[in-house]
């Protein structure tokens, strides 16, 4: 029987303009890459959305609705398996200057820089998203991770080509 090791929930954010919402990561002596924002379940959350909007809180000041899980990353690891549930939502407020937690705190770790970016597979395919299955997920359905946040009735009409 294999192990469930470790959990964490993440989440592929969209403004109220649609634009994706990211955390552009530099640390010393490496290449930028992009997260997005999330972590780890911890003991007092109840479940996985219950974690994500926690660390939707500590990493932007944030809040969000309309979360659904959407995608479920299996990472193989020595002890056992670690499994990343990745959601989409909607980002309705955001106050930076209430982030917490050691990533800002401690200079070592880098630079978390929140950035925005068009809500296109042109746009996704200029960053280095990691983890590479969440990249690669994104890429293929951005289209319908959008229109799953669209008021009913309306249709996405990126700038998408294709």
């Amino acid at each position: 029987m294999v192990k469930i090791i470790k959990q964490s929930a993440r989440v592929l954010l969209f403004d109220s303009e649609g634009r994706l919402v990211l955390i552009k990561r530099t640390k010393p002596g490496r290449e930028p890459y992009w997260v997005t924002v999330g972590g780890g379940l911890e003991q007092e959350d109840t479940d996985a959305e219950a974690a994500l909007h926690r660390e939707v809180f500590e990493e932007l000041g944030g809040k969000i609705d309309q979360a659904r899980q959407v995608f479920l990353v299996t990472d193989h690891l020595a002890e056992g398996v670690g499994l990343q549930h990745i959601f989409t939502a909607r980002l309705c407020s955001m106050n930076l200057a209430c982030r917490t937690g050691v990533e800002f705190t401690e200079p070592g770790r880098g630079i978390y820089e929140v950035v925005s970016l068009p809500s296109t597979r042109a746009a996704l395919s200029k960053i280095n998203l990691l983890p590479t299955q969440l990249a690669e997920f994104a890429q293929t359905n951005i289209h319908g991770l959008v229109a799953l946040l669209a008021p009913t009735g309306e249709e996405y009409r990126g700038d998408e080509v294709a």
